[in-house]
Order: C-alpha cells, then sequence, then structure tokens
C-alpha cells in the first residue's frame, strides 16, 4: 500500500509502527457554527481511508479532535448571550449528526480542548524545559529558531519566513522572533481561563493537537491527516512542538486533501458562495455529498456546483438500482446451482476485485475505484438478473456488497426531509395496491401508484412480482 506524504512529497509505501495497527490523527472542526461543505471532504475522505485499512485487516486507532476553546466561540457566546459551553455543545452534536448523515464513522477517540488542559500544560512545561519554549509576562512562546528543521513539512525556510512577516507585521516587543507562535496566553476580560503555571489564560491554537495526539497516540503515530490549508503553520508548529518536547518524529506519514472550489472560486462568505453541508446535503441527499466527494482523487482539486451535484446523484442512483436489481433477482431466483456458464463468468470477478483494491493501495485512489464499480455494476446488469441461479447471483451480490462497503456509499440516506417513504413504508403501499388491484378498485390502485410516484418511488410490475426503486 502506497501512500503519498506531503512531508517527502513522494509516494510511499505504508509501514506501521506497529504490525496490524494504523494510529491515525485527523484535525477536527472549531465548533462555533454547522460545518460547511469543504469541512465536509477531509470527514468521508480520511473516513474512507480508515475503512480501507480495517476492510483489509489493521485495527485502527482513530483520533478526531474538537477546538472547543476559540476566539470565534467566544465572539459567537457574546453575540447570542450564551456561555461557550452551550455554544460548543450545540455545535458538537450538529457536526455528529452531519457526520452520521455522511455515513462518517465516530472515532475511536473525539477528545475536547477543555477536558485535555492537563497534558496540554504539561506539554508547554516540558518545551519550556528543554528550551524550545519561552515565558514573556504570562505568555509562553514556542521559539522557532530552537528547532532546526522547522519548515520540514511545508518546505518553507525560517528565514524567508522572517523576512517576509517582518515587512507585514511590526515585531512584537516580548517575541524573541517574528515566526515565534502563542502556546498560552493571559485571559482576558469576560473570556474563559486556566490555571497555569504562567497564571490565568488558555492554551495557542496548536498546542492542543500535539497535546491530544501523544495522549491519545503515542510519541510518534502512523499516520496525520487534514485539509491542505492545514499544512503550514498549524501542523508545521505541530511537529514543531512534539518533536521538541517528545525528542522523536512525530508522524511518519502526512496525508492532506486538497481544497473543495464553489462554481470554480475559493469559498466565501464575502463572496456570497459560503454553503453548509446541511443545505447541501439536503438538497442533493448526504449520501450524493459522499460519492461526490469520492469522485476525484483526495489530492486533486474538486469543484462544486448544482450540476455537478445532479450528475453525481444520478450516477449514484445507478449503483442503487443495480443493487435493488441483485436484491430483487436473488429474493426471486428459482434455480439454485450454477449453470457451466456462470462458472466461467465468476472467474471475472477475482479482476474486479483486484483492480479495486489495486486503486484503493495506489494512494487511495478512490476515482478508479469508483470506475470499477461501474464495471462491476455493468456486469450485474448483464448476467445477475431474472433467469440467473440463486448462487451466481449471491456470488455477484457479495463482491458488491462488500466494494461499495469499503467506500461507504450505500446506506440510508439520512436527511431532515421528513416526507421521504422507508423500505418498509412503500412495501405496504405495493401490498395495498396489489390488494386494490385484486379487488379490481383500479382507482385506488391507479392512486397509490401516483402517491409513491409524489414521493420519488417508481414501481414496477414484472413476472416475479412488483420492484421499487428511488428517483
Amino acid at each position: 500500500m502506497k501512500i503519498y506524504n506531503t512531508l517527502t512529497k513522494q509516494k510511499e509505501e505504508f509501514k506501521p509502527i506497529e504490525e496490524g495497527k494504523v494510529r491515525m490523527y485527523v484535525c477536527g472542526p472549531t465548533v462555533y457554527n454547522l460545518i460547511h461543505i469543504g469541512n465536509a471532504r477531509p470527514y468521508i475522505v480520511f473516513d474512507t481511508v480508515r475503512r480501507y485499512f480495517e476492510s483489509v485487516g489493521y485495527k485502527v486507532n482513530y483520533v478526531q479532535n474538537f477546538t472547543d476553546v476559540d476566539d470565534k466561540i467566544i465572539k459567537k457566546a457574546n453575540e447570542e448571550g450564551k456561555t461557550t459551553d452551550e455554544i460548543v455543545n450545540y455545535y458538537i452534536e450538529e457536526t455528529l449528526k452531519d457526520a452520521d448523515n455522511l455515513n462518517v464513522s465516530r472515532a475511536t477517540h473525539h477528545p475536547r480542548v477543555t477536558e485535555e488542559m492537563s497534558s496540554i500544560i504539561a506539554m508547554i512545561e516540558k518545551l519550556i524545559a528543554k528550551g524550545f519554549a519561552y515565558e514573556v509576562g504570562g505568555t509562553v512562546y514556542y521559539d522557532t529558531a530552537a528547532f532546526n528543521a522547522y519548515g520540514k513539512l511545508s518546505k518553507k525556510v525560517l528565514e524567508e519566513l522572517e523576512a517576509g512577516r517582518s515587512e507585514r507585521v511590526k515585531l512584537t516587543d516580548s517575541k524573541k522572533n517574528q515566526m515565534d507562535f502563542v502556546l498560552w496566553k493571559p485571559k482576558k476580560e469576560g473570556e474563559p481561563y486556566w490555571e497555569s503555571p504562567w497564571g490565568q489564560g488558555r492554551p495557542g491554537w496548536h498546542i492542543e493537537c500535539s497535546a491530544m495526539a501523544k495522549k491519545y497516540l503515542g510519541d510518534t503515530i502512523d499516520i496525520h491527516a487534514g485539509g491542505e490549508d492545514l499544512v503550514f503553520p498549524h501542523h508545521e508548529n505541530e511537529i514543531a512542538q512534539s518533536e521538541g518536547a517528545n525528542g522523536a518524529p512525530f508522524s511518519d506519514y502526512w496525508m492532506h486533501n486538497s481544497f473543495l472550489n464553489i462554481d470554480n472560486k475559493k469559498m466565501s462568505k464575502s463572496l456570497g458562495n459560503f454553503k453548509t453541508l446541511r443545505e447541501v446535503g439536503e438538497a442533493f441527499g448526504y449520501d450524493t455529498v459522499r460519492f461526490f466527494m469520492l469522485s476525484a482523487h483526495y489530492r486533486s482539486p474538486l469543484n462544486f456546483s448544482p450540476e455537478l451535484m445532479e450528475a453525481a446523484k444520478n450516477s449514484l442512483e445507478r449503483i442503487k438500482n443495480a443493487k435493488t436489481t441483485l436484491e430483487f433477482a436473488l429474493e426471486h431466483a428459482i434455480s439454485l446451482e450454477l449453470t457451466t456458464g456462470e462458472e466461467e463468468l465468476l472467474k471475472e470477478l477475482p479482476n474486479f476485485k483486484g483492480r479495486f483494491h489495486e486503486a484503493m493501495s495506489e494512494d487511495f485512489n478512490t476515482a478508479d475505484a469508483i470506475s470499477i464499480i461501474f464495471e462491476l455494476v455493468k456486469f450485474a446488469n448483464s448476467y445477475a438478473k431474472e433467469g440467473a441461479s440463486k448462487a451466481f447471483i449471491q456470488e455477484v451480490y457479495s463482491l458488491f456488497d462488500e466494494l461499495t462497503g469499503i467506500l461507504g456509499i450505500l446506506y440510508d440516506n439520512k436527511s431532515s426531509d421528513t416526507n421521504s417513504l422507508s423500505d418498509e413504508e412503500i412495501q405496504e403501499y405495493i401490498k395495498a395496491r396489489a390488494a386494490a388491484k385484486k379487488e379490481k378498485d383500479f382507482a385506488k390502485a391507479d392512486a397509490i401508484r401516483q402517491f409513491l410516484s409524489d414521493n420519488k418511488v417508481i414501481i414496477e410490475d414484472t413476472r416475479e412480482g412488483v420492484r421499487f426503486k428511488r428517483v
């Protein structure tokens, strides 16, 4: 299995620290608002990475944090006349709902900054003791000049950064160097604070991830992941903190997903193209969002538009319909034993599976993996249909279920649409329509068909019975 490592700028064979196990840290959101559509990409991408590792036998310890103390949170609380706890508790719950709707599995650990203060303070104390940090008037700074490898992830040279920043920012009197960053800051009036050796205050942004990764995964982890906007300064600063404190490499592999643009423009509130995941998921379906995000390689830029989302929805519908067809054929198959022709056809299944795993093992190429699933769909529609043996259909269905399951693209599409009918409800309407037809109440039967159609469910009468599909 090969992974593109941002640290080395090349694909590398994955070699875990501990055989059969993966220690993986993914930066989570700052919880002061609903997550936007761009936030959804790392959620989906790295959930899929985790799923693939687990599908080939790894046990994954997956950590994704919540930043629950931040200037934006404090500002939101003041604007709404609420406590910061009320703000973060609400938005953590809403974020987890969105993740569930995307079929994203819960992390092994979801640590919150406010619950990890002792670990954060202990790491800052260690950095001071080892000469990587210094305190001035209650503020603790990281001394970037003390860490010789600063810039190795982003490939930025410290001297160039210093020169570039000095042109824009006046040197803070208390800082030794322009690029030094805050580990601990003194409290301000009306803000939450914690007791520390440097007085009452709260941590800077970067230190939280270093402390939580160490606590839940160890000094050195296998994979650290997030959006490419985090490479500098956040992940660069994490490396400096963790390696300075722990005296060991922080992460062996660094993975970063590319940006999501809106109509070929960077998403921003000032451009009026800011979209929450919630509004997009409810408009097109959360499963469509997941499928759309996986339709491109995670390191490739991805453009969002209503037209592209509709295309993704239609493509996903082809896969859904194939599953429905397979399940219907499996339920109504008459012949149980494989025919000679079917035995020959089954020899093609390992090819689909092998090429799927080749794609996923080559830096998690979900775009190619999806194209192979469509080839399997075509195969299934051609051969695993009415008249085929149950044994043959079952083999095709099992592989189809396995591969789509690794990507997590077929699941109950949860959304706020309270008018959507469940499979069980649809079956009840189908039974009611059959009873109406038996009683020659064709007006009622037609009314039921129309009702289902109005709810985006199409029913088809076949020799084996009635089947339905969602549109």
